[in-house]
């Protein structure tokens, strides 16, 4: 809250919180705060962390010419009245983990957050970074109330989403921009469907400065790109053997936030729960959607083939199964 020298006006700061201080949440505090795109809240329950990460932050302000500040917490109250939530709490991959090994470690980190945050925040936006992400977004959707229908019949769907389409896409741009020796911000993808070994990117919607990557690369070479893709998040971890990326998906989900708080409408492929839009119902799954000041604002569907629209659904059957084993470990767990 900022207070001018007319006791009359006080303008307020957007505020973005972050709940968990690992390293996507701290480097994503260190994004919004350099872009001067709101206040940030950094939130773990480890004491000290992210109180020490935030002074941290906030005496680089100087350095950075930026004047957002930042708060550690160990207490959802300094949540309270945020625009946007992000939760990136929960235990990360090691080698040889997929994302669903995580599944019931992280769905009862991430519901028990959701509930908390949205109790300080009844407004918020929520993005989830948390892996397995499509389920954990789902989980989210339910636990918020945000993809329930309200007593008057109506699902607040468009202000809960998944972080990963963004990533992906960055991923696959950036495999196709070093195969090509060209510019990466030349390069323009979509990835589509869950984040894991089944999504789907559309080699037909990449391109080079609008120059389609088909007539630029050979199929042999694009189906090798695409496998890179798949494997993107896994080929991080191998190398780095004590935890998995951070600096891109940080990056990708402040370009998001950025979306949302500029109310800049772009039209990014994130994780979105559907209700008929692409004949998928009750799931979430990656899908490009436009991002504005509400959230999501509109799904577009796009024209897929055959063989993209049965790997949608593969990939979506995938998702269903394992927010089916999640719903019956809450259950069970009484949560």
């Amino acid at each position: 809250m900022f207070y001018s020298s007319d006791p009359s006006i006080v303008c307020s700061f957007p505020r973005v919180s972050i709940i968990g201080a690992g390293r996507v949440g701290s480097t994503l505090a260190q994004r919004i705060a350099e872009k001067n795109l709101a206040d940030v809240v950094l939130l773990d329950i480890v004491p000290g962390m992210p109180q020490g990460l935030a002074l941290d932050l906030m005496e680089s302000r100087g350095i950075e010419l930026h004047n957002r500040r930042i708060i550690g917490t160990n207490d959802y109250i300094d949540t309270a009245g945020s625009e946007i939530v992000v939760i990136t709490a929960g235990l990360p991959r090691k080698p040889g983990m997929t994302r669903d090994d995580l599944l019931i470690i992280n769905a009862k980190i991430v519901v028990e957050a959701a509930k908390n945050a949205i109790a300080h925040s009844p407004n918020a936006i929520f993005i989830v970074v948390t892996n397995p992400l499509d389920v954990m977004t789902y989980l989210v959707g339910q636990a918020t109330g945000l993809t329930r229908p309200n007593q008057q019949g109506f699902v607040a769907k468009h202000r809960v989403m998944g972080m990963a389409g963004v990533l992906d896409s960055a991923r696959f741009e950036t495999f196709i921009a070093l195969e090509l020796g060209v510019l990466p911000a030349d390069v323009k993808a979509m990835v589509l469907g869950s984040h894991g070994d089944l999504m789907v990117p559309l080699p037909r919607y990449a391109n080079v400065n609008g120059v389609p990557i088909t007539e630029l690369l050979d199929a042999p070479t694009i189906e090798r790109l695409v496998q890179r893709t798949r494997n993107g998040g896994a080929e991080i971890v191998e190398l780095m053997q004590t935890g998995g990326a951070f600096f891109a998906p940080a990056s990708a989900v402040s370009v998001m936030v950025e979306s949302i708080l500029l109310n800049q409408s772009r039209l990014l492929p994130v994780a979105a729960y559907l209700q008929g839009e692409y004949g998928l119902n009750d799931i979430v799954i990656g899908v490009p959607c436009r991002l504005g000041c509400g959230g999501i604002e509109s799904v577009l569907e796009l024209n897929l083939t055959n063989e993209e629209k049965a790997a949608l659904r593969v990939s979506a059957q995938s998702v269903g199964l394992n927010i089916d084993r999640a719903q019956e470990i809450l259950t069970a767990a009484k949560i």
